[in-house]
């Protein structure tokens, strides 16, 4: 799986697919475990459907990241996926930001 991403110095930010559930998840997370950058955000609006797999996906990556001294943030404009976000308290355990450049900030 290719990704589109975009780099902002040491942090890398992937926009994610369309889908990002349980046919999606394992490439998902093989293309961003394998970054060299270790600071990565996770553009997710263009996704337009999130299942707990996906999640999950997000929630393991982020903590590969920080067993390597990196990080991750969210950034949506989406309702849909801060909705989702919301309502799965994911919210508080993932940094999820309104804007990527919000997101990149916060590495600073």
């Amino acid at each position: 799986m290719n990704l589109s991403t975009e780099i902002f110095g040491a942090v890398m930010v992937v926009h994610t697919p369309e889908e990002l559930g349980e046919d999606q998840a394992d490439n998902v997370r093989a293309f961003l475990e394998s970054r060299e950058r270790q600071n990565l955000i996770v553009d997710l609006d263009g996704t337009e459907t999130i299942d707990s797999v996906g999640l999950e996906t997000l929630l393991d990556v982020q903590d590969t990241l920080r067993e390597k001294g990196g990080d991750l943030r969210i950034a949506t404009t989406n309702y849909a996926n801060r909705k989702i976000l919301e309502v799965t308290r994911l919210d508080s355990m993932l940094e999820v930001f309104d804007s990527v450049i919000d997101a990149v900030k916060s590495f600073a």
